[in-house]
């Protein structure tokens, strides 16, 4: 293997509690794992990138996304802006799109969108399906979620299509969809939510999912208070997703669990729904990640900066907060310890902001301040 050097760093931060922030620092890149972390200008590689005394991270991790679905909600989202408060059953107009598309259209819309992503400087992204909600659609999607990252969720409970009965539905999510999909994925999910699955319908999912072999992940808590959190808890989930509304017990519960709560605050920001009170949970010691929540509905951004800005400015986190949410949380939330993080050993995804500190990208809002993404070793895109 070839080695990498990203010389002439201003600011690295490692996310390691024993490497910390370092200043003026070289990271040495072999293969598709950071080799080694050297004082700038003192190292030898077989190349070399030129930081030009600029800020180095480790790569967004977002934990949580829909790349997989055709169509757009342009209409639904300025009706929204209007004053038409927002709903789970929108789902069923991407569910329609989604069907009707052909595979290899469909994996070309996911594949520009993990373009636009590594762009953003996202180098790792987990994916689910549930624009489907039939057995056909629900495994081509996780199929071509496959190619494109090795944390695919099966999302059958997203909604209930139209016309059918709820139970008879989760059976069928619990059966043959599931039967389908479980050889393509490495989570289950459910939307446990007012408009979509209550508490016995997402256990139900949840434990033949956990049957099947799958990590277990939910949706809790967007729309109002709720069962979503303590039953993720319960279930031994890895992350409950949205938390927007959380109370004394819920954040008691997440406090003294391995389940991390990931805030999606591009959503609320879509939705104008209130944002979650990330201050309140990290001080009583729940693990939180920022995920954008890319879906053509609640959230269609690719943008994790934008996500860690408004943590900042509405979530009442500070920006190490914020930033550690977007990487190693994301990692936490995923349950894996070789991404998140640039400490010797983990997989070499960095990202080289066009800034001396990451604290710009608060700062900039809106400014696209990625210069280069570095997935697996190897530069994947660089600014013009």
């Amino acid at each position: 293997m070839s080695t990498l050097a990203i010389d002439n760093i201003g600011l690295l931060v490692t996310n390691d509690p024993q490497l910390g922030t370092l200043r003026d620092a070289a990271l040495v890149l072999d293969g598709d794992r950071v080799a080694a972390i050297e004082r700038a200008g003192r190292v030898a590689a077989d190349a070399r990138i030129d930081a030009g005394g600029r800020c180095v991270i480790p790569g967004f991790v977002d934990s949580h996304t829909h790349l997989v679905f055709a169509g757009e909600r342009g209409d639904e989202f300025a009706a929204r802006m209007a004053g038409v408060p927002y709903a789970a059953g929108g789902i069923l107009t991407t569910v329609a799109a989604t069907r009707a598309a052909t595979t290899e259209q469909l994996h070309a819309l996911v594949d520009a969108r993990r373009r636009e992503a590594l762009r953003a400087g996202i180098t790792h992204v987990e994916i689910k399906s549930g624009y489907g909600l039939d057995v056909a659609t629900e495994q081509r999607s996780c199929e071509i979620a496959a190619a494109f990252t090795d944390d695919v969720t099966f999302l059958g409970a997203h909604v209930v299509p139209q016309g059918e009965d709820a139970d008879a539905y989760v059976e069928l999510v619990c059966g043959d969809m599931l039967e389908a999909c479980a050889d393509h994925v490495r989570w289950i999910d459910v939307f446990c939510e007012r408009g979509a699955f209550d508490a016995d319908q997402s256990r139900a999912v949840l434990e033949a999912g956990r049957a099947a072999g799958l990590g277990l992940r939910i949706h809790a808590n967007q729309l109002g208070h709720g069962p979503g959190v303590r039953l993720g808890v319960e279930l031994g989930a890895a992350s409950a997703d949205h938390c927007t509304y959380l109370s004394d017990a819920d954040i008691e519960a997440l406090a003294g669990s391995a389940t991390v709560a990931t805030f999606l605050p591009a959503t609320d920001f879509s939705t104008r729904q209130p944002y979650p009170d990330a201050r309140r949970a990290i001080d009583a010691g729940v693990s939180v990640a920022l995920a954008t929540n890319c879906n053509p509905g609640s959230s269609y951004t690719t943008s994790m900066a934008f996500c860690i800005a408004l943590a900042v400015r509405d979530m009442r986190m500070t920006a190490e907060e914020a930033l550690e949410a977007a990487t190693l949380g994301g990692a936490r939330a995923l349950r894996r310890t070789d991404i998140g993080h640039l400490a010797p050993g983990a997989r070499a995804d960095a990202v080289l902001l066009d800034a001396p500190s990451y604290a710009h990208v608060i700062y900039r809002p809106g400014v696209p301040l990625v210069a280069m993404t570095i997935a697996s070793g190897r530069p994947v895109w660089s600014a013009p």
